[in-house]
């Protein structure tokens, strides 16, 4: 893979978070993110690499990747790169994907782009913890938790992977993606839209492209944002206080 082509953007997040309309924003700011694009903007480019590689590579502390894993990861990354590329228009140099498990490979993706910028979006864990998208707690959950909490609750077990999930890229971002890493509280991008929207087009670095103030009057907060107060009762509320009560204090939601 040739690192001498511009780096890409990169949107991740624990799934549910608010991702498509932050790849809205920057589809519209001029970056290509794909063709092959499902219909919450994800490229369908990438989902079954990470299918075959996050679990592995999340238990890499335990056992770390050989030499030979490490270039069959490498080599299924780089075929999803070349097929995401394939469609992109000629002289094209803003460029990037939206898939939300990307979070999961950040330091991976760090070292095949050097120079690649992440938007990490981020939304309440209470609220991850009652959406019906459970994808990455059923896929991944066992390998990013090693295998911890197996008899807790659904709600539990998902509040404790969006924290561990969340903290972890938070740490990887601040301490060494400086100027490169950006982190969206979605209730803030539902709240505060046009200063939100002004400031992920600043830091795509192409201030103008999107007509902010009317971009930002499409973004409306759901009526799911909060919904962790109706559904939680208080024994569930606070074992997820208990596993996920320092990464929402971390990302001030406590």
């Amino acid at each position: 893979m040739s690192l001498n082509e511009t780096a890409p953007l990169v949107i991740g997040a624990t799934g549910g978070s608010g991702t498509r309309v932050v790849a809205a924003i920057v589809r519209r700011a001029g970056f290509f993110i794909g063709t092959n694009l499902n219909n919450s903007l994800d490229s369908m480019e990438f989902p079954t690499m990470y299918d075959r590689w996050i679990n592995r590579f999340q238990l890499r502390d335990l056992a770390p990747l050989c030499e030979e894993e490490n270039a069959l990861m490498t080599g299924d990354f780089t075929d999803c790169i070349n097929r995401h590329k394939s469609t992109m228009p000629g002289g094209q140099r803003l460029w990037g994907w939206k898939e939300p498990r990307s979070i999961l490979l950040l330091p991976f993706l760090d070292e095949q782009f050097p120079g690649m910028r992440f938007i990490h979006v981020i939304r309440d864990g209470r609220d991850m913890a009652f959406s019906t998208n459970q994808n990455q707690l059923r896929k991944h959950g066992a390998a990013v938790l090693e295998g911890t909490l197996g008899e807790a609750p659904q709600a539990v077990r998902s509040a404790a992977l969006w924290a561990k999930i969340n903290a972890t890229a938070a740490a990887y971002g601040e301490a060494r993606m400086a100027g490169r890493y950006m982190r969206v509280k979605y209730e803030t991008l539902c709240s505060e839209a046009p200063r939100t929207v002004r400031e992920i087009v600043g830091f795509l670095g192409v201030d103008g492209a999107v007509s902010i103030d009317e971009f930002a009057s499409e973004i409306s907060p759901p009526e799911s944002i909060g919904r962790w107060r109706a559904m939680a009762d208080k024994p569930t509320l606070d074992s997820m206080h208990e596993v996920a009560g320092y990464a929402l204090r971390e990302f001030d939601y406590l």
